[in-house]
């Protein structure tokens, strides 16, 4: 199993899978895609998902403490960012992994997928 050319820690896998657990939940998912473009409050996060402000915190806390978030608070409101795009190059990464999987299972069925 590759995990890089440096053999990590206990603590430091420990951390990997922090990393990985922050992105198991389609709310962060949707939180990462639209940080993707622009900081936002957690007030407009909350409006554009269609949650509310209590469980999109709950999320933002988990992003936060994975280290893919930064936060910055302006006045009463707090501002969210993306702290490492290198979660995008993750993300790309098995989402191309699935489409391939998804055309391949669909071929073995005879179907035809849009590209």
């Amino acid at each position: 199993m590759g995990f890089g050319k440096v053999k990590l820690t206990d603590e430091a896998l420990e951390t990997v899978a922090l990393l990985f657990r922050s992105l198991g939940e389609a709310t962060r998912l949707k939180v990462l895609r639209l940080l993707e473009e622009q900081e936002m409050s957690v007030g407009e996060l909350a409006q554009s998902i269609k949650t509310s402000q209590a469980n999109i915190s709950k999320h933002l806390k988990m992003l936060l403490n994975a280290g893919v978030l930064s936060r910055r608070a302006q006045g009463t409101a707090a501002y969210y960012s993306i702290a490492d795009p290198m979660i995008y190059q993750i993300c790309d990464t098995i989402c191309d992994g699935m489409t391939e999987r998804m055309k391949k299972q669909a071929a073995g069925f005879g179907l035809k997928v849009k590209k």
